[in-house]
């Protein structure tokens, strides 16, 4: 295969599309391929597609049309299109376009080079959906996205039964990776240069069942607080009814694990949970996070909400407006119920009306956003450490400003003073001087910054020469965000 033959992966979803792109990309580069410059058209296309939408469909096969006159402009190209939505309509997907090349799974990821070039030689579409998982996605070639963080696979595919998510039938049975797998594929990444792991599951924890062991992820938390050089540890998603007290205690008591928690709530009514076959209620929920809250009164907690679920009434939403007051989440990715084909909440009766979702939707961002600002204010002359990051906000070229993530995840734009070039991966310790609703402001300057081998690494994947007095600089555990508003939650809809 030609070096000079290039790919593009297209991401829609969950936090899980995004780990299984950054192995698309992984195997592509492995075999052969090169990643497309910015602004140049591809020789291999390839969609990582999500399900959980009511338009998913019509907006993939929108961006096949566009391309299509790409392709016949450009013989040689091919299209390939994964995700959960090839999962789910297979054969379907070349039906109504002919011009893609190949159709995968979430299984059969790592077949991608093999029938890409099957296509290639049989001038013919290629459609391989495998019913169970071949390969665990962590296991194969990766190109992950950033230098100093990354995502860990421990289990894929999920047990729960919601009635509004398709997304077990289309990622299977929950499958537990073994705890040493999992660490030694944290200690590798930490030996690259990454200093902040999140560890991935549809319903984290519940881990450790395939294998019988129900405190296995309050023991991964604190196995790895052990890693030496691993800075922050973060985890999503998990599911109020596996949230057990180990847990609470591990996060507490290990240093690198964050004071940062997305636990979904999805409804604030019992009535409402007990339809959606979530297993849990009001009280429980909240009980979750009065616990959480005793053990790191500085937590931040977030969640995602559903608004206008069949058979939802105003009392139900009042229900949701009182848990949103008692949590005081930091933040809430809210979304406005549309059905989703394959789904048992797609045919309910009592579906609410759209101008009614669509007033109890604002209503629940306004309060809220309200209690973000609130939450954020409090913060206001507090010194944080931040894990600097990039691509998160504009650089202000008149205050000079970057971005970091806070431990407790918020996103905040420091000022950054002449001569001072912290890296993506650094750490800088700044004083919170502005709140907004989704984010903070620290325009008094760095107190204090610390180079890391995070910040080398980064250095060295952009082809910078790397700053070897960082390289000797001790990773120190922590002393001790806000996404913008987006089109999928911090799990996406693929929460447990």
């Amino acid at each position: 295969m030609s070096q000079s033959r290039t790919y593009q992966v297209r991401t829609y979803g969950c936090q899980m599309n995004v780990h299984d792109s950054e192995r698309l990309s992984g195997l592509l580069e492995d075999a052969g391929y090169a990643r497309a410059a910015e602004d140049t058209t591809a020789d291999i296309v390839v969609f990582n597609t999500c399900a959980v939408r009511e338009n998913a469909d019509n907006r993939l096969y929108g961006n096949l049309g566009h391309l299509r006159p790409v392709k016949d402009a450009n013989p040689g190209m091919q299209i390939a299109v994964g995700g959960c939505l090839a999962q789910k309509d297979r054969g379907e997907i070349v039906r109504r376009a002919p011009w893609v090349d190949v159709v995968f799974g979430t299984h059969n990821i790592g077949s991608l080079p093999t029938l890409l070039e099957r296509a290639r030689v049989q001038r013919e579409a290629q459609v391989e959906i495998a019913e169970s998982l071949e390969h665990f996605p962590s296991t194969l070639p990766s190109r992950r996205e950033s230098a100093y963080a990354a995502w860990v696979s421990i289990s894929v595919g999920c047990n729960n039964t919601c009635t509004f998510c398709i997304v077990p039938a289309l990622r299977g049975k929950e499958q537990d990776r073994r705890p040493g797998d999992v660490l030694a594929e944290v200690r590798a990444l930490v030996d690259e240069g990454v200093s902040e792991i999140t560890l991935l599951g549809q319903n984290v924890n519940a881990y450790g069942s395939g294998f019988g062991d129900r405190q296995a992820f309050s023991k991964l938390l604190r196995a790895c607080g052990d890693i030496e050089g691993l800075e922050r540890v973060r985890f999503t998603s998990p599911h109020p009814r596996d949230f057990t007290d180990d847990v609470i205690e591990a996060m507490a008591q290990t240093p690198n694990v964050m004071p940062q928690l997305h636990m979904p709530l999805q409804s604030g009514s019992s009535k409402v949970l007990k339809d959606m076959r979530r297993s849990y209620r009001q009280e429980r929920f909240l009980s979750i996070v009065e616990k959480v809250r005793a053990a790191m009164p500085h937590a931040a907690i977030t969640t995602d909400i559903i608004v206008g679920f069949p058979g939802e009434t105003e009392e139900d939403f009042q229900e949701t407006l009182h848990v949103v007051r008692e949590a005081r989440f930091a933040m809430a990715f809210t979304f406005q119920y549309s059905k989703r084909p394959g789904t048992p909440a797609a045919t309910m009766q009592d579906q609410v009306p759209p101008e009614v979702v669509k007033d109890r939707y604002q209503r629940l961002v306004e309060l809220q956003d309200a209690i973000s600002w609130e939450e954020n204010r409090a913060l206001v002359g507090r010194e944080v450490e931040l894990l600097v990051s990039e691509g998160e906000g504009r650089k202000d070229g008149e205050h000079r400003r970057l971005s970091g993530r806070a431990p407790d995840n918020r996103l905040v734009h420091f000022a950054v003073g002449e001569g001072e070039e912290p890296r993506p991966g650094d750490m800088v310790t700044v004083e919170v001087t502005y709140a907004a609703p989704h984010h903070l402001v620290a325009d008094a300057g760095i107190r204090d910054l610390r180079r890391t081998r995070a910040g080398d690494a980064w250095d060295a994947r952009n082809g910078r020469p790397v700053d070897k007095g960082g390289a000797d600089v001790l990773l120190g555990m922590p002393k001790i965000g806000v996404p913008e508003t987006p089109a999928a939650p911090v799990g996406g809809c693929c929460d447990a």
